[in-house]
């Protein structure tokens, strides 16, 4: 069962306070692929070096993602978004698939001054939804955003990946399209 009725009140408090500090500061909603292509027998996964939005920070590895634009349906985005860091136009949105990542983070740069000028905070929570996506394409474009790409295999594009959230929809992937293959 619980603790005493102290602790019960203080994890209360806790629980309440981090939803009001959540619900209090501004929300964003993006979308990202998990972007694969077939190779023979092989399933690679494109991998994207990001280059940081704050100085000094290190660089990392993701996949490709960005803002629901106003107006703008996920699919809507999620094409625009794959289109504008990798080139690629010709994709397959997998159906019944998707997987979240959520956190926190603080504006900075150009972000930070436009918030500031219209009096909005600059701690963001935010919410990536990532779906999966086959490219027939080996040929990536990048974007400004982005110094480098790599299609792996699972393992090496998991070695690859710079945070823990995304490793995990990188498995939650791969593990959607293994049951997708056995079934085929």
């Amino acid at each position: 069962m619980g603790g005493s009725l102290l602790e019960d009140n203080s994890r209360f408090f806790y629980l309440e306070k981090l939803m009001w500090y959540t619900w209090s500061m501004p929300f964003e909603k993006s979308v990202g692929a998990v972007v694969f292509r077939r190779e023979k027998k092989k399933i690679l996964y494109l991998v994207l070096l990001k280059t940081p939005r704050k100085p000094k920070a290190p660089d990392y590895w993701g996949f490709p993602q960005g803002h629901i634009e106003k107006g703008e349906t996920w699919k809507k985005t999620l094409r625009r978004e794959i289109k504008e860091e990798t080139g690629i136009t010709k994709l397959k949105i997998i159906p019944d698939f998707y997987a979240w990542v959520k956190y926190f983070y603080r504006a900075v740069g150009e972000e930070a001054k436009k918030r500031k000028r219209k009096n909005v905070g600059l701690n963001i929570f935010k919410i990536s939804t990532f779906y999966l996506a086959e490219a027939k394409t080996e040929k990536i474009k990048l974007s400004h955003e982005h110094i480098d790409y790599q299609w792996r295999e699972f393992k090496k594009a998991y070695e690859l990946l710079t945070f823990k959230q995304t490793k995990k929809v990188l498995e939650k992937a791969n593990r959607f399209l293994a049951r997708l293959q056995r079934f085929a």
